[in-house]
């Protein structure tokens, strides 16, 4: 099994990579830069390509395919990114990672208490030694009704750790979870832009919720309402949620995702004009926390992703059933 990854962070990706290889006997090589055409070569004589969010639309699949590539693995949960309908029909193995959902739900919770208690201006203002209290009263998060859209492993997992907070809790999902109705009370999506102080995202990405909040959704919401994104920028309006939080209609925003991130995050663009309007808008005003992707990022969960990679790729290439497997 010989596995090119591509993207690999040295700083914390290798290590285990190395010890991961070693146990299935894996042949790996590795580059830092993304994916493109003019790196595909590199792969040349590998059975799999190992890769994070990135292009792989059918143009890159059959570049990669011609020399040789027959199993693509993306060390993310997310795979909206590859072609899977051009990859079947090459015949090309695709397979992602999962990891545990208390990581990603725990920096949701974060982020809302970040808000609710003004963190980011008070920080700000501590940073320049004003240490009063006017502008910087909060409100307690078990006051609040918060509003989770998906509840599956991270929605739901979001659910179970936030009704220790004693906060009321609606919920929307296509498929409603039995285990969950004794903490959240499942309603239909205008009831929950309607009564929600906090609204918090955790559905992929799909052609069905493209801009799921937009203009018609906020519309219906609450005056000052708290909107938090850790799961997909495209389920975001972002123009709409920029006139909304001029408009007050939107009290906070918090974003670990954003719409065109892609060649943004997780590059060193210290210096650099960054080609991306909103981003500069938002980043312009007070009450919105921008995070650059991080809400999965911790020790256990890049191991995990790292894992289930390298062993998706030998599942893949061995018929052995494995539930990360998609094409």
């Amino acid at each position: 099994m010989k596995i090119f990854a591509y993207c690999l962070r040295e700083f914390d990706e290798k290590p285990f990579f190395d010890e991961i290889c070693a146990q299935y006997h894996a042949e790996y090589a590795y580059t830092t830069e993304y994916p493109s055409p003019e790196n595909v070569p590199l792969a040349t004589g590998f059975d799999a390509i190992s890769v994070t969010p990135c292009d792989m639309g059918a143009e890159m699949l059959d570049r990669f395919y011609a020399v040789g590539v027959r199993y693509v693995a993306t060390r993310s949960i997310g795979f909206d990114h590859i072609d899977l309908d051009h990859a079947k029909e090459l015949g090309v193995g695709v397979c992602h990672v999962s990891y545990a959902p208390e990581t990603v739900a725990d920096y949701a919770i974060m982020l809302m208490l970040m808000c609710c208690r003004n963190i980011c201006h008070i920080l700000e203002r501590s940073r320049v030694q004003d240490y009063t209290l006017k502008g910087k009263m909060g409100k307690d998060l078990c006051d609040c009704t918060v509003g989770i859209i998906g509840t599956g492993q991270i929605g739901g997992t979001v659910v179970k750790h936030l009704s220790g907070f004693g906060c009321r809790i609606l919920a929307y999902d296509l498929y409603p979870r039995k285990d969950l109705e004794e903490l959240a009370t499942y309603v239909s999506l205008e009831e929950l832009y309607s009564q929600s102080d906090i609204i918090s995202l955790h559905t992929p990405a799909s052609a069905h919720n493209y801009h799921l909040l937009d203009a018609s959704a906020f519309s219906g919401m609450k005056k000052g309402v708290t909107i938090i994104n850790t799961a997909r920028g495209t389920l975001i309006d972002t123009e709409t949620l920029i006139r909304h939080i001029e408009n007050g209609t939107v009290g906070y925003a918090a974003l670990d995702v954003l719409e065109h991130e892609s060649g943004l995050y997780y590059i060193n663009r210290m210096g650099d004009p960054i080609e991306n309007r909103h981003m500069a808008i938002l980043r312009s005003f007070p009450n919105v926390i921008l995070t650059p992707h991080t809400a999965f990022y911790t020790q256990k969960v890049v191991y995990d992703m790292a894992l289930k990679n390298i062993k998706g790729v030998h599942d893949m290439m061995n018929g052995i059933k494995n539930p990360l497997v998609l094409t």
